[in-house]
C-alpha cells in the first residue's frame, strides 16, 4: 500500500512537516516527483482550473513549468485539523519575455489514511513585480 508520511491525524509539527515536504516538492519542478504525494483520483482546483487524478497533474505541472521559469515557491502554516491542512503561499516566477511576477495565494488540502492528498484547492493571484523587488533568489 502506497503510503506518503506523515500520516494523518496531524499534530502540528507533523502538519509543518507536510507543509515542508510539498514546498520542497514543489521547488524541483519535477511534475512526476509531486504527483506522487496524490491520490492516483486526487482532485484539484487551480485558479480556473479543475484537474482530476495523477496524469492530468502531471500535465497540468508541465504546462505550468514550461510557462513559469525561474520558479521559487514559499509555503505557510494556516491551520490544521485531523486529515486536513490549510497553507498560504506565494512563489515567484519569470515569462518567456522576462517579465517577473509573484503569486499569492491559499490552499486547502485533504489527506487520505495513507498520507496522500486526495483534494486541493487553490485560489491565486498574479502581480507584476520588477526583478530587483524579488524576494526569492
Amino acid at each position: 500500500m502506497e503510503q506518503k508520511h506523515p500520516l494523518p491525524p496531524f499534530t502540528l509539527e507533523t502538519a509543518l512537516e507536510k507543509i515542508q515536504l510539498a514546498e520542497d516538492a514543489w521547488n524541483t519542478q519535477n511534475p512526476e516527483k509531486v504527483s506522487k504525494a496524490y491520490t492516483i483520483d486526487s482532485e484539484w482546483r487551480n485558479r480556473d482550473t479543475f484537474v482530476n487524478g495523477r496524469e492530468e497533474i502531471v500535465a497540468f505541472l508541465q504546462k505550468k513549468w514550461e510557462k513559469e521559469l525561474n520558479y521559487k515557491l514559499k509555503k505557510e502554516y494556516w491551520a490544521h485539523t485531523d486529515n486536513r491542512i490549510a497553507v498560504r503561499f506565494e512563489y515567484e516566477y519569470q515569462t518567456k519575455d522576462g517579465s517577473w511576477f509573484r503569486a499569492y495565494g491559499n490552499e486547502n488540502w485533504e489527506f487520505d489514511e495513507n498520507g496522500l492528498m486526495a483534494k486541493r484547492y487553490a485560489s491565486i493571484n498574479d502581480l507584476a513585480i520588477k526583478e530587483e523587488d524579488r524576494k526569492f533568489r
